[in-house]
C-alpha cells in the first residue's frame, strides 16, 4: 500500500527515523511489547517528534487533511449561535481545545463580535507549540483588534463556567486495539521483529480494558477475528472536564457512531485510519510522525462516561442537523445574490458541511452540560439522544 503513497523527502524520513528509534527504545524498556495506545500517543504527540508536535504542515490543501473551519467560515459562524446561547446561560467565557490553524477561533470571534456577545476571554488549550505559533499568526492577521482576548492554556482550568468547544479532538486520542478471537479477548500491541521493524502482537486483555470490552455489543466470531478500538483516554478526558466545569457546556464535534452502529459485524476491521497528504491508508505503523492517525468516536461510551461524571447529555445529532438548526442556510443567503460567484463558492463549501455523503452525516455533535437547563438551539430538531 505504501508504494502507492507519495514518497516522503529525505528530511521527513530522517525525522520519522528519530521517532521510530524513540518508540523502539520504549518497546524494549517495556519488555518487548507496547500497547497500541502508547504507540499512537508517541506517534502523534512525542515532544518535538510526533505528528502534532514535530512541525509538519497538517491542515488545509497543502497538508494531510482539511477540517470544517478550513472548508468554510460558515461553519464557525453557525457554531457561534450555539456558543452564544451557552455563554448567555452560563458565563461569557470560551475555551477551544485543539484549535488547529486558528481559523475557527477567528471565525467565532468575528461572528460573536457581530452578534454583540464577545467572550471576556477566548482560551485555547493547545499542546503543540508549532500550532500555537500558527494560531497566533492567524489571529493577528485576521482579528488583530480581538487578539488581546485570546490566551493559550497549558492544562484544564481548575474551575470554569462558560462554553468548551472541541472540534475533531476525540478522534486523535490514543485508542486501545482489541481483538475478539477463539473465545477470548486480546489487546493488540506493537513489538520489534527480527529485523527491528514494528510488528503486531496480541496478548490477553486485562483490567479496565477487558471489562470495557466485555460490556460491548460484540458477538464473538465463530471463525477469524473481530478487531475494533476502545478509547479509555477520551472517556477519562470527558470526565475530567466534568470535574472543572461548574456551570456551562462541553460541545464535541467529531466523526463517529453510537455503539449499536460502531460495533456492527460488518465493521470487523475497526475504524483506525491514517492520513498522509490527503490520502487515507491503513498502515498505522508506517512512518511514525508523518501520518495523522485517527479512529472513529464511540459516542455512546463518551456520553456514558460524561453522565457518570456529572454531565447531563443535552443533545446528540448529526453535523448537518446541528448547523441547519444554528442557521447555516440563512447565513449562506446573506453572502450575496444567489447567482454571484461569492455565493456559488460559499454554497459549494456549505454543501460539503451538510450533505449526507460528505460531512453532514458522518460527523456528529454531542452537547454535554452542567448546571444548565435550556432548550438548546443546535439540537432542537434531529436530536438522537435516544440512539445513544
Amino acid at each position: 500500500m505504501h508504494n502507492q503513497l507519495p514518497a516522503p523527502g529525505a528530511d521527513a524520513l530522517e525525522h520519522s527515523a528519530r521517532l521510530s528509534a524513540r518508540i523502539a527504545t520504549e518497546i524494549r524498556d517495556a519488555g518487548g511489547w507496547l500497547g497500541f495506545a502508547r504507540f499512537m500517543e508517541l506517534a502523534l504527540f512525542a515532544p518535538g517528534l510526533g505528528y502534532y508536535s514535530g512541525g509538519s504542515h497538517k491542515f488545509g490543501p497543502d497538508g494531510d487533511f482539511v477540517t470544517a473551519p478550513e472548508i468554510s467560515p460558515l461553519f464557525g459562524r453557525a457554531l457561534a449561535a450555539q456558543v452564544l446561547q451557552i455563554m448567555e446561560a452560563s458565563a461569557p467565557e470560551l475555551i477551544e481545545v485543539g484549535a488547529g490553524t486558528g481559523a475557527l477561533a477567528c471565525d467565532l470571534l468575528l461572528e460573536l463580535e457581530a452578534r454583540g456577545c464577545l467572550p471576556a476571554q477566548y482560551g485555547i488549550l493547545e499542546l503543540s507549540g508549532e500550532l500555537r505559533v500558527r494560531q497566533a499568526e492567524a489571529i493577528q492577521a485576521r482579528v488583530p483588534h480581538l487578539a488581546g482576548r485570546v490566551v493559550w492554556l497549558d492544562a484544564l482550568p481548575e474551575n470554569f463556567s462558560g462554553c468548551v468547544l472541541a472540534n475533531e479532538v476525540l478522534d486523535v486520542m490514543p485508542v486501545q486495539l482489541v481483538v475478539w478471537r477463539d473465545g477470548a479477548i486480546f489487546e493488540r500491541g506493537v513489538v520489534l521483529d527480527a529485523a527491528g521493524e514494528f510488528a503486531w502482537q496480541d496478548r490477553p486483555a486485562a483490567g479496565r480494558l477487558l471489562a470495557a470490552a466485555e460490556a460491548l455489543p460484540v458477538d464473538m466470531p465463530e471463525e477469524g477475528e473481530y478487531l475494533s478500538e476502545i478509547c479509555l483516554a477520551a472517556q477519562a478526558w470527558v470526565a475530567e472536564w466534568a470535574s472543572c466545569i461548574e456551570r456551562g457546556a462541553l460541545l464535541l464535534i467529531d466523526y463517529g457512531y453510537p455503539q449499536a452502529e460502531y460495533y456492527l459485524p460488518s465493521r470487523s476491521s475497526g475504524s483506525l485510519q491514517c492520513y498522509y497528504r490527503h490520502r487515507a491508508h491503513p498502515e498505522v505503523l508506517l512512518w511514525p510522525g508523518l501520518n495523522d492517525i485517527t479512529s472513529f468516536v464511540d459516542f455512546t461510551a463518551i456520553a456514558t462516561a460524561a453522565h457518570e461524571a456529572g454531565f447531563s447529555v443535552a443533545g446528540y445529532t448529526s453535523q448537518a442537523s446541528f448547523l441547519q438548526n444554528c442557521g447555516v442556510l440563512e447565513l449562506l443567503g446573506s453572502v450575496g445574490p444567489s447567482d454571484s460567484p461569492a455565493y456559488l463558492r460559499a454554497a459549494r463549501a456549505a454543501l460539503r458541511l451538510v450533505a449526507p455523503h460528505e460531512m453532514g452525516e458522518l460527523f456528529k455533535v454531542l452537547l454535554l452540560t452542567r448546571g444548565l437547563d435550556e432548550a438548546w438551539l443546535g439540537v432542537l430538531r434531529g436530536d438522537r439522544t435516544h440512539a445513544l
